[in-house]
C-alpha cells in the first residue's frame, strides 16, 4: 500500500530513541523527510545517518530540550527554514517520574506540566496554520494507555497525558473540515529503553526480580509479549499518512489487548 508520505514534511519530537525514533523511521521508509529532535546529539546523528543510509526520505535533526519554553519557537522556525513549511507534526514527549498521585510534589507537577502539556499546544499553535492554509495536515500525538485505564505508580503520567486527551478532540473537532486530522496513538507496553526503566522501578519497589516483574506484565497482555518498536512506528505511519483522511478525534490503542475496556 502506497501511504502517500512521498516528499511529505514530519517533526517527530523526542525522536533520538525509542518509539519516537520508531516513528521516525517507520514514515521515513515511506519517502517523507523528518526532522529529528531531541537532547542528544550524539544519538540524533546516528539516527540521521542510518535513516538517510537507506534511502527514501531524508533526516535532519535538531538538538533540543522542552524544559526550555523557548524551544517550540525554535522548532517552528528550524522546520520552517529547512522544509519551507510542515504536514505531519508527532507530538512525543518523554515521561515524568514514577510514583503515586497523592505522593506528587507540586513543583513536579507544575514543571511536567509546562514539558509535557504546554510545550506541545504551543509548537501545534505554530505549525497548525500552515497545514490549514494547505487544506492538509496531521497532528498525532503519543500518550499512554493509562488515559483510559491508569497505570499503577505512574500517576503524573495518567494524569498530564488525560489532559491531552481533551485538548486533542477538541482541535479535531474544530480544525477537522480544514484537511487537519488530530489524533492519539496509546503505546501499552513496547519494549524500549523507557520500558526497561519502568520495569526496574516496579521491581525496586515490589522488591522482586526484574524478569519476575517482566514475566508478570507480560502475562496482563493477551498478546502474551511486549509490543516491538516497528509495530507502534508502523501504525503511526498509517495515521500520518493521507490513507487515514477520514480518521479523526480517535484513540489509537497499540497494546497487545492490554486495555481491559471495550
Amino acid at each position: 500500500m502506497d501511504l502517500g508520505l512521498t516528499g511529505k514534511r514530519a517533526l517527530v519530537l523526542a525522536s533520538s530513541r525509542g518509539l519516537g525514533l520508531g516513528i521516525a523511521e517507520a514514515i521515513a521508509a515511506e519517502g517523507c523527510n523528518v526532522m529529528l529532535t531531541g537532547r542528544s546529539g550524539d544519538r540524533l546523528a546516528e539516527a540521521a545517518e542510518a535513516i538517510n543510509k537507506r534511502g527514501a526520505g531524508k533526516a535532519q535533526f535538531v538538538v533540543s530540550d522542552l524544559s526550555d519554553k523557548a524551544t517550540p519557537a525554535m522548532l517552528a522556525d528550524k522546520v520552517k527554514a529547512e522544509f519551507g513549511g510542515l504536514d505531519i507534526l508527532v507530538n512525543n514527549t518523554g515521561g515524568p517520574p514514577p510514583g503515586a498521585m497523592a505522593d506528587a510534589d507540586l513543583e513536579v507537577v507544575h514543571r511536567q506540566f509546562e514539558i509535557m502539556v504546554l510545550s506541545v499546544m504551543d509548537l501545534t499553535a505554530r505549525v497548525l496554520p500552515g497545514m490549514r492554509a494547505q487544506n492538509w495536515g496531521r497532528v498525532l500525538t503519543v500518550a499512554s494507555s493509562g488515559v483510559i485505564q491508569p497505570i499503577p505508580n505512574l500517576g503524573l503520567s495518567n494524569a498530564l497525558r488525560s489532559t491531552l486527551v481533551g485538548w486533542s478532540k477538541s482541535m479535531a473537532n474544530e480544525i477537522g473540515g480544514d484537511g487537519v486530522t488530530f489524533n492519539m496513538l496509546l503505546p501499552g507496553r513496547v519494549e524500549t529503553a523507557r520500558l526497561k526503566e519502568l520495569d526496574a522501578a516496579n521491581a525496586k519497589r515490589s522488591g522482586k526480580s526484574l524478569e519476575d516483574v517482566a514475566a508478570a506484565a507480560k502475562s496482563q497482555i493477551p498478546a502474551g509479549r511486549y509490543g516491538a518498536v516497528e509495530e507502534f512506528g508502523a501504525t503511526a505511519a498509517f495515521l500520518v499518512s493521507a490513507k487515514a483522511s477520514y480518521i479523526n478525534g480517535s484513540l489509537i490503542r497499540c497494546d497487545g489487548g492490554a486495555i481491559k475496556s471495550v
